[in-house]
């Protein structure tokens, strides 16, 4: 796509994310990255339901105007977007929301690492929670760091959450996986609790993971990982021998077949 193209891109996005109510008034804010020093963003003060593409601003790496933009200025949170830019070459695009689930966990202080459902395995893994920060200024990006290497979601406690991808969309859908994540896990309470998946599938999930080559950092290929969850991979939790694990990878990739 060309710039023009992006932008609107990036407007049909602020739709969604409104009319799905994942934010409030002017909250939220992304970006896409253009090149190594020039990246498009949304506006201050503006409702992401309501953008047009000449208000959308383009920034450094610094994120200072590259160019004025009439009365449009850019997100005072793009900082933690730089620095995720920064941390992630892979990483072309980042988006911050409020969703209401996702954000009521920020603010209960709960992660998400419960393995309820295959999808969020597979695509998630898991979605930690970074450190309150004060927004707009360099609390967030700093509390943020930690979780880049093996994460691609955050919560952002009493804040929101933050999800970044190859692309505007990527980044978009893990938003909206995430929120989806969320909500089950918190109707499932209310049911009498989740029914977790046993660790020998998950151990399944995280290989199907690996033979699709799903583009983006998870928590399964990194045993380093530095997590408020303070858990592994459940391939180092399963309580299965190594010969075991090797008879369902065999299984699995037989089953690919």
């Amino acid at each position: 796509m060309n710039e023009f193209e992006i932008k609107k891109q990036m407007c049909e996005i602020g739709q969604r994310i409104y009319q799905r109510e994942m934010v409030a008034a002017n909250d939220g804010n992304f970006s896409v990255k253009l090149d190594e020093n020039t990246f498009l963003c949304t506006p201050t003060g503006v409702s992401k339901g309501f953008m047009t593409p000449d208000m959308i601003c383009k920034v450094d790496q610094e994120g200072n105007l590259k160019q004025p933009n009439g009365q449009w200025k850019p997100s005072s949170e793009i900082k933690m977007h730089m620095r995720i830019y920064k941390q992630r070459p892979d990483v072309n695009s980042v988006v911050h929301a409020h969703p209401q689930f996702a954000t009521a966990y920020a603010i209960a202080g709960i992660p998400l690492t419960e393995k309820i459902m295959p999808e969020a395995v597979i695509f998630l893994g898991e979605v930690p929670i970074a450190k309150y920060g004060l927004p707009s200024t360099m609390e967030i990006p700093d509390a943020v760091e930690p979780f880049l290497e093996c994460y691609d979601a955050v919560l952002l406690e009493n804040h929101g959450a933050l999800s970044w991808g190859e692309d505007l969309m990527s980044a978009y859908f893990k938003m909206e996986s995430l929120e989806f994540y969320a909500s089950l896990a918190y109707k499932a309470k209310a049911l009498g609790g989740a029914k977790e998946l046993p660790s020998a599938e998950v151990a399944r999930l995280y290989e199907l993971r690996r033979q699709f080559a799903v583009p983006g950092r998870h928590p399964a290929d990194c045993k380093s990982a530095t997590s408020s969850c303070n858990t592994e991979s459940p391939l180092a939790q399963a309580s299965i021998s190594e010969t075991a694990i090797e008879e369902i990878i065999k299984r699995v990739i037989e089953q690919m077949k």
